[in-house]
């Protein structure tokens, strides 16, 4: 009866009932540190993991909406910063933190991440000399994306302007800070939309904290995906950073990348005057050398050296003609020769041959049939006889069988 009077929850109720005081407290929208365990990537997409410290440890998931900007893969053992809300899951009446993002925690882990970062890039090959694009030899017009209270700009403008003025078009860009990667990206691509031949994109040093901007995926692909040439030039000399590699150049300074975006109008003074000292020269030469041939070729041409070499054509000539006759007249001994065997041959088998010597053909007219046999006539037939001079008309009186051995 106590117990009906106070109210009997189930289990579910129960739950329900801690869940609601726990997601309306100010247990919501909180940062916590810890280092991760147990991580579980399901294949769903959902994160699942334990963050604890040396003396608890607390349920969390990050659900795949919200990992899809994740800008590293988690691992057992890293130290990192998470933004959650708390929450209860029911069905094993157990509280957690839904997780909606990660940020790495100390300096070790953004190196992770960075290693992370640039290893799948590498993998996808957006690290390829294959897709370097090359710089222009004389650019007319360059976009710089940087601050614009930095010195960066300053450093480049310097530069340009003792080696090589060009015109210049400024984007003022947010290179560090929370919202740096996403000004990086939209400068980019507005530089795209323009007339410029390269761009640079630069800041100055900094902690790995202070460029990791410019470690950012979104960064990387822009940069990846931009039609325009890009020199990176991030930092100081010993200081890399995505950017870096998937860009076309990387400049270890700022200063440095105006220097490799442009001649040195000096060096190209010099190029020019030893290249017009070398031009004059060759014509010198070419002219000495065509006087010398035609020196040559008038002494070749004396009257008396033509006369000679036309008399030494004139006699081969000469000779030509007669091999040619001679060969000519053999030729046609030889046709000669042939063609009166094979006369003799046709002779022999010829009909008018076999008339000469005493024979004739017999003809029934008047369709002109060959008479080889009594049998191809009769009595009073008209026949045809060819001798050797004429031709001769008879008459068939009469036909005597004979028998010929």
């Amino acid at each position: 009866m106590v117990y009906e009077e106070k109210g009997i929850y189930t289990v579910h109720e129960f739950t329900l009932a801690v869940k609601n005081i726990l997601t309306g407290s100010q247990l919501s929208d909180i940062w916590i540190r810890g280092e991760i365990s147990n991580f579980t990537n399901h294949g769903s997409g959902h994160r699942y993991f334990t963050l604890k410290d040396k003396d608890s440890q607390l349920q969390c998931v990050m659900f795949k909406w919200h990992g899809q900007s994740l800008r590293f893969e988690l691992e057992r053992g890293m130290k990192v910063i998470v933004l959650g809300d708390i929450d209860v899951y029911e069905q094993r009446g157990q509280y957690q933190l839904k997780v909606r993002a990660i940020r790495p925690d100390g300096t070790g882990e953004l190196y992770k991440a960075f290693e992370q970062l640039k290893n799948r890039l590498a993998l996808e090959g957006l690290f390829s000399p294959a897709h370097k694009k090359p710089l222009p030899g004389f650019p007319r017009k360059i976009g710089v994306a940087t601050s614009p209270t930095g010195a960066v700009l300053h450093d480049i403008l310097t530069v340009l302007k003792r080696r090589y003025p060009v015109n210049v078009l400024f984007m003022p860009t947010v290179v560090q800070g929370e919202y740096a990667a996403e000004s990086i990206v939209r400068s980019i691509q507005a530089l795209n939309s323009t007339d410029v031949d390269l761009i640079i994109l630069g800041r100055g040093g900094g902690s790995i904290e202070d460029l990791w901007a410019f470690n950012e995926e979104i960064v990387a692909r822009a940069i990846f995906g931009s039609k325009i040439p890009i020199i990176s030039a991030v930092g100081h000399e010993t200081d890399y950073t995505i950017a870096d590699f998937v860009a076309d150049v990387r400049a270890p300074t700022p200063s440095a990348a105006a220097e490799i975006a442009v001649p040195d109008r000096r060096e190209l003074y010099s190029r020019i005057t030893r290249l017009n000292d070398r031009l004059i020269e060759c014509q010198r030469r070419s002219i000495a050398d065509t006087a010398s041939r035609l020196s040559h070729i008038q002494e070749c041409i004396q009257s008396c050296l033509v006369l000679d070499k036309i008399t030494n054509y004139i006699q081969y000539i000469d000779e030509l003609t007669r091999r040619q006759t001679a060969g000519i007249q053999r030729m046609l001994e030889i046709k000669t020769y042939l063609f009166t065997a094979h006369a003799g041959k046709l002779n022999a088998v010829s009909p008018l041959g076999t008339l000469s010597r005493g024979y004739s053909i017999a003809l029934k007219l008047p369709d002109k049939t060959v008479v080889k046999s009594i049998g191809d006539v009769k009595e009073k037939d008209e026949i045809q006889i060819i001798v050797n001079d004429g031709k001769l008309k008879c008459n068939i009186n009469d036909k005597e069988v004979c028998r010929w051995k």
